[in-house]
Parts: structure tokens; sequence; C-alpha cells
């Protein structure tokens, strides 16, 4: 009886079936009578068995480590980012980079001013004069704020030259916007045409635009300043009493502005619509102050 009872206890054992799905009691119905002892270690390895397998295929959790959750938030680009960018290195990268550098905002006052006294009524005047009033613009627009952005890379301010990072921009937005309305105000005293005068103001005001939109959101300001540039050529074309082919360096302008704009986009450094919000701010701003503002 006692047998009897030992044996239906086994029977009523649950064993978790091995690799090969086969349990306890399998592998005693298949070996031969009088071999217990053989049976129970043979038993004891496929248990051994199973526990590895079971422990092979269940990842321990460590449970110091914090457990990240995946998001599906779509990937921001690089213009979005505030982070500085990048060199890119590439052919198509190295061509945008320098139309960037040449077209860099600082440089359309100066631009704008060789333009002035190339196309318009002021190119009457004579070589050295020309010359003279486009080193002060220089000297205003471009050595001053450079100087100032150069002292503020010193002190940790900024941390890229080229003010890639939105946060960065607001100082030398500031620093920009009095250069064009000190070279307004140069321009007025030494009795340049009010056009002329109030372009750099118009420059002075989407620089203002970009500033209060900048505590936001990034605007481009490259765009912005090459469509000032092309707001001023269609003013010497109508009100300007233009001396030379204004319109082939319209269509020139034209062209520039839409390879400062692609190299921006190629670069990451704005998106479709920040560059579109600059041309508009720009070309606006410079265009109504030059044409009510006489």
């Amino acid at each position: 009886m006692k047998e009897e009872k030992d044996i239906q206890e086994e029977e009523k054992e649950e064993v978790r079936p091995d690799s090969e799905g086969f349990t306890e009691s399998d592998h005693r119905r298949f070996l031969p009578p009088g071999n217990e002892e053989f049976a129970s270690e043979l038993i004891e390895e496929v248990k051994v068995e199973i526990v590895e397998e079971t422990a092979s295929e269940e990842p321990e959790i460590d449970s110091e480590q914090p457990v990240v959750e995946s998001t599906d938030e779509p990937e921001t680009s690089r213009a979005e980012t505030e982070a500085p960018c990048t060199t890119d290195k590439s052919p198509w990268g190295i061509v945008s980079h320098t139309v960037s550098w040449l077209m860099v905002p600082m440089l359309m006052p100066v631009y704008g001013t060789i333009l002035i006294f190339t196309l318009s009524i002021l190119s009457l005047s004579s070589a050295a004069t020309r010359l003279w009033f486009t080193a002060i613009v220089f000297g205003i627009n471009v050595m001053l704020p450079v100087l100032v952005i150069i002292l503020l890379k010193w002190f940790g301010i900024v941390s890229d030259p080229g003010l890639n990072v939105r946060k960065e921009r607001s100082i030398p937005y500031i620093v920009c916007i009095l250069c064009m309305l000190a070279t307004a105000w140069f321009m007025y005293v030494k009795h340049a045409p009010a056009m002329f005068c109030l372009f750099y103001v118009g420059g002075a005001i989407g620089g203002l635009v970009n500033l209060l939109i900048n505590f936001k959101w990034k605007i481009s300001a490259h765009a912005a300043g090459v469509a000032g540039i092309l707001a001023l050529l269609i003013r010497i074309s109508s009100d300007g009493f233009p001396q030379g082919n204004v319109m082939l360096w319209l269509l020139i302008w034209i062209l520039l502005a839409g390879g400062t704009g692609s190299a921006r986009l190629y670069l990451q450094r704005h998106t479709f619509w920040q560059v579109m919000a600059g041309y508009a701010v720009g070309f606006l701003s410079v265009y109504i102050t030059t044409a009510f503002g006489v």
C-alpha cells in the first residue's frame, strides 16, 4: 500500500517538460524496472538542463538600472536644435559654407552701399568719396559687430562664432541694429538722398523684427539680409535715378538670394519656413520703409 501511495503522489507531481517535450513521468515510463537509482540521476540531469534553458531564454533585469521607455517622437532636424552645427566637408558643403560667409548679414549694408554708389544717382560722385563712404560703412557694420562677437566668445557668452544657436543671437542682433541706425544717421548728416538713408533704417527695423521673433523661433537672418538688398534694387530701378544696368543686377541678386537660402537649407541651419520668413521680413522692412518713409 505504501508503494502504491508513493507511485500515486509521483504521478500527481507536475514536472515542466524538457526541450524535447518529455516530462519526468515520461522518462520513468521508458526506463526498465529495477533501475530506480539510475532513473533518479537521469531525472536530476533533465531538471538541471530545464533550469539552464529557462535562464537563457529569460534575460536578467537589472533593478538598479532605470528602464528606458522608447518614444515615438519624430527626430528633430539640426536646424531646430540648440547645439552648434558641425562643418560639412563635402563639395556641396564647402560651397554652401562659402556662400553663407560671403552673404553674412553684417555684409549686407556694405553691399547695399556699393550698389547705391554704382547704380543710382550717387554713381556720379568721385571714386574717393565712394571709397570713403564704403569704408565707413564697413567699419560700423562689420568691424564693430565682429569685435563684439569675439568678446562674447572670449567671455563664453556665445559658443559658436557663426551664431547658429538661437539663444545666443540676442546681443549680436542688438549690436547690428544699433550699427544700422548709426549708418543711417551718418548718411543723413552727409546729405545722402532720403531713400538711401532709409535703406539702413529699414535694415534696422528688419533686425528688430528678427530679434523679437528670435525669442521664440529661429528665423534666417541671411535670408532677411539678401531680401533687403533685393528690395533696395527694386527701389533704385523705380525711384533712384538708375545710372547702370539695374535689371541685370536685380537678376543676379535674385540668383544670389536663392543660392543663399538653399545653402542655409543644405547645411540644415534653418528650415524651409524659417528661410521664407526671413525673406519676407527683410524685403518688406526695406521696401515699405524706403517707399513710404520719404
